[in-house]
């Protein structure tokens, strides 16, 4: 791998590691089941593919020449992350079963669950109401309207010259995705694997205050850079 492909997957590495509209709703699936993370992963990687894919093709360039478009997908973006925000915080308004206390020496239900020659439990299934995982993933990345416009101003500046652009680009948008297809499935294992804390009833509304929160905060965010 040359110096340039190198500096690119570690530019890369740090925009899909940034926390933000993604990483949030990874988390909020996550918390629900390892399935649903995993499958808002899976979207959010989609969405990626998508942008570069668009930037590979130049077909960004369209939104950088017609801003009307870019403020439509803007308010889009927002309103969507602003509605994920907004049902997460109202989902805290349901009431929700006591927290068992734990006897001193007994191991907490999953851990039971876990010990050699005990079966583990089924997988809690997607709350009614809260919307596929999948779906919310790729939308929330694909109506992120900056993603395909920083790709294509950050693309070609690791291509060398001289080199034919289209193979290129191609290599670096594969990179993009890759790192995207570790990092949030990843986020959703580790999530769950936690599980066993963030899932108790206190924890969990206190994940659910800041995720919904912090959607709220980006969608806000999004439409007031959409009409300001």
């Amino acid at each position: 791998m040359d110096a340039q492909l190198l500096a690119f997957t570690g530019v890369a590495a740090g925009m899909v590691a940034m926390p933000g509209a993604d990483f949030t709703v990874v988390v909020r699936n996550a918390l629900v089941s390892r399935r649903a993370g995993v499958a808002c992963a899976l979207g959010i990687t989609g969405g990626l593919l998508l942008h570069t894919a668009l930037a590979v093709a130049g077909v960004a360039a369209v939104l950088t020449a017609v801003p009307a478009l870019f403020r439509t997908l803007q308010v889009l973006g927002g309103c969507y992350v602003l509605h994920l925000g907004a049902r997460t915080l109202l989902s805290l308004r349901r009431p929700r079963p006591a927290e068992p206390a734990e006897a001193p020496g007994r191991p907490w239900p999953a851990e039971r669950a876990e010990a050699p020659g005990r079966p583990r439990p089924a997988e809690p299934t997607e709350a009614p109401g809260s919307g596929r995982p999948l779906r919310q993933g790729f939308v929330t990345n694909a109506l992120n309207p900056k993603a395909p416009i920083t790709f294509l101003s950050l693309l070609p500046q690791f291509v060398p010259a001289g080199a034919p652009a289209l193979p290129r680009t191609l290599l670096l948008a594969l990179i993009v995705v890759v790192l995207a297809l570790l990092w949030f499935p990843a986020v959703a294992l580790l999530v769950d694997r936690l599980g066993r804390w963030l899932r108790r009833p206190r924890a969990a509304r206190a994940v659910e205050a800041v995720t919904g929160t912090a959607l709220t905060v980006l969608g806000a965010v999004l439409l007031f850079e959409a009409v300001s």
